[in-house]
């Protein structure tokens, strides 16, 4: 049930960010979302964790903000991969995933917060 939630938030998360950021582009409705923001996790997880890895030390000597611009490449990759979003440009993806880490980072607090 936990991960059926996170995937609604970052489709949530995903529509906002379409709503917000000119140049990101998702083609279709509720389920396309979902669609998409499943895709996004895949390769997030698979990929994102391994860039990550490989790329710590760098994450270490920006104080961890690097890991936004794996965010962003994940983002663009996602955009490469499905014909449904669109990804017009880095900055669109970074700012979109800004908005995606906010989101997502906002609800895992707000969990966290309500077990007590």
């Amino acid at each position: 049930m936990n991960l059926i939630i996170r995937w609604a938030v970052l489709a949530f998360s995903m529509w906002v960010a379409t709503l917000v950021v000119p140049g990101i582009t998702v083609h279709g409705h509720f389920t396309t979302y979902l669609w998409v923001a499943l895709l996004f996790g895949l390769i997030n997880s698979i990929f994102g964790s391994l860039i990550k890895v490989l790329t710590f030390p760098v994450s270490i000597v920006t104080f961890g903000l690097f890991i936004f611009i794996v965010n962003a490449a994940m983002l663009s990759l996602t955009a490469r991969w499905s014909e449904k979003l669109d990804a017009t440009g880095f900055w669109s993806a970074f700012f979109a995933s800004l908005i995606i880490s906010v989101i997502t980072t906002v609800f895992k607090a707000s969990k966290k917060k309500a077990k007590f």
